[in-house]
């Protein structure tokens, strides 16, 4: 696998400039909204390539906002108070696909020093179908040699960060939290983004077209949708996915374990992917191929077309599955799943269920020939 992390933002914010929101007329904790002052205070920073500062303790209400590049080197952006979502949906009636913006920037760095934390107030966005509100998040747009850090995210409006067409992107020690009857908040989505390093970070984690060199680490996620690699050849589009690892991850509670979904109809590739070193606590799905997504009540029309999954290990994945069937490879007859490779993986029933003959959990597997290494339960049947 491909490794460029090179990020050129060596200089130690110490010696920066260093601005504070406040300053450019942000009020906290008066219910009033903070957009101008923001905006204000982003444009200084951005010239001068100084860190902008949410101080502490502090409380500040944020409209849809977008901080653009290109900027100085180093310039920075320090949240250790909060920023919230402004609480009016109707603020939102021109773009209802981004909250916090930042596109274009370069040698960039977006640090919560442990204790800041960014709140989408998403209660009332949770009332819709997330099928409208599909990317109502923190984005960061065509942004390369980014580190984003040790912040908080809570009750995002619909995913809480999107790294979109970026370049060389470390995210680490990235905490997030919303109610387990929320809609689909994703923690991190990765689309259109090379070279991405995600670690010591407590979410889970989408991943989509375009998307190649992503590495992520030290993960724990639960309960939510897992660590998915999804909805590749929609609208019978081209996917592009390659080299992806996920190594040493925590699940707990999800509705997915590690997943691969595509659409028929579509085209392309997703391959060289590899699930290693993954404890799993009561997953619905553990591991889960589905060639063959469709989302509507009808049954989808049958196509021969399909992106083609290949080279994709699961090694060393132990645990318990909420759901019988613990491991589920449904291929594509036309374009079967290559080089399938399983090693170690031990997935039992939850609660010790021992109802049914494979010792509560089962497989199923579709159109694949997959080589076993070491232990295997449950296996298929052939």
């Amino acid at each position: 696998m491909t490794r460029a992390f090179t990020h050129k933002a060596s200089q130690s914010p110490t010696s920066q400039k260093s601005l504070s929101v406040d300053d450019y007329g942000a009020i906290s904790n008066d219910g009033k909204e903070d957009t101008q002052a923001f905006q204000k205070a982003w444009k200084e920073a951005c010239s001068s390539g100084a860190v902008l500062v949410v101080p502490e303790k502090k409380v500040y209400h944020l409209k849809q906002i977008t901080f653009s590049g290109p900027c100085q080197p180093n310039t920075a952006f320090m949240v250790y108070g909060t920023i919230t979502a402004w609480p009016e949906i109707s603020s939102y009636e021109d773009d209802r696909r981004h909250w916090i913006q930042f596109d274009g920037i370069s040698n960039f760095r977006v640090d919560g020093g442990g204790r800041g934390t960014i709140n989408g107030n998403g209660k009332k966005w949770w009332q819709n179908s997330c099928k409208i509100n599909k990317n109502l998040a923190v984005t960061f747009n065509e942004c390369n040699n980014l580190r984003v850090e040790n912040l908080r995210f809570k009750n995002a409006q619909q995913m809480h960060m999107n790294f979109q067409k970026c370049f060389n992107v470390r995210a680490s020690n990235l905490v997030v939290r919303a109610p387990e009857n929320s809609p689909n908040t994703d923690g991190i989505h990765v689309t259109e983004t090379q070279n991405i390093l995600i670690s010591n970070s407590d979410d889970c984690i989408s991943i989509v077209s375009g998307s190649k060199n992503v590495r992520a680490t030290d993960i724990t996620c639960g309960p939510g949708h897992g660590i998915s690699i999804g909805s590749l050849g929609a609208d019978n589009s081209e996917a592009e996915v390659s080299n992806v690892l996920v190594n040493r991850a925590t699940l707990i509670g999800t509705t997915n374990g590690v997943r691969i979904k595509t659409w028929q109809g579509g085209s392309g590739y997703a391959t060289n992917i590899k699930f290693l070193n993954i404890a799993m606590r009561n997953v619905t799905n553990p591991i889960i191929i589905d060639q063959n997504y469709c989302d509507q009540e009808e049954p989808c029309k049958e196509q021969e077309s399909a992106v083609q999954l290949s080279n994709v290990v699961y090694q060393n994945i132990k645990g318990t599955s909420a759901s019988e069937v613990a491991i589920k490879f449904d291929c594509s007859k036309s374009v079967p799943c290559r080089d399938i490779y399983v090693e170690d993986v031990i997935l039992e029933a939850q609660g010790g269920n021992n109802n049914n003959k494979n010792g509560g959990t089962s497989a199923s597997c579709d159109n694949v020939k997959y080589i076993n290494k070491g232990k295997l339960f449950p296996q298929c049947s052939h």
